[in-house]
């Protein structure tokens, strides 16, 4: 019991004291209002607030301005993204603009024609990191790089499970597939 009164004593006392330095800032004016002292401080933190909001409208504009450009810069790479390898391709569609210009009838000529500029095709498309998949009779199939059209009969025992043919050849780009090489598999 004995503490429990002291308890209360403290109580009173911190009120008391709390009382007496309220009233000890408060002045009273000609109007009868209580005026405090502490203005000055009251209205520092009204500042401090302006100024936080002020900085986060200005963080946010300037964030959203980011995220606009951000996307204006997306769309413009995504439109313009081919036009490397397009630039590169021009002059071979000159060249077949040319050999079909040309009214030579000689067949050796347009053979030999045809195989330069088969050749600069594959030139120009490996420099831009296209890749021929290396596929041929009795490889084992495999769904990561082949395609499978069709099963045949395996025309003898060794192929069976295995490529029998190739119909269409796949190209890689890079390290990702970028066509499937389409193959016919031995049962």
């Amino acid at each position: 019991m004995n503490d429990q009164n002291k308890t209360s004593e403290k109580k009173v006392d911190e009120q008391n004291a709390t009382a007496e330095s309220c009233s000890e800032d408060a002045t009273f004016g000609p109007d009868s209002e209580p005026k405090l002292e502490n203005d000055k401080a009251e209205s520092e933190p009204e500042e401090e607030v302006v100024d936080y909001q002020e900085k986060y409208l200005r963080l946010y504009a300037e964030f959203d301005n980011f995220r606009k450009r951000t996307m204006r810069e997306r769309v413009d790479l995504i439109r313009t993204a081919s036009q490397d390898v397009i630039v590169t391709m021009l002059p071979l569609l000159d060249d077949f603009t040319r050999a079909k210009d040309n009214g030579n009838d000689d067949i050796q000529a347009m053979k030999e024609g045809m195989a330069l500029i088969h050749t600069k095709l594959e030139s120009t498309l490996s420099s831009k990191g296209l890749k021929l998949m290396e596929v041929k009779s009795g490889d084992d199939f495999n769904v990561d790089f082949h395609e499978a059209i069709t099963n045949i009969p395996a025309p003898s025992p060794k192929l069976k499970g295995k490529i029998v043919d190739v119909v269409e050849n796949g190209y890689i780009l890079g390290d990702k597939v970028l066509r499937y090489a389409k193959v016919v598999i031995g049962e």
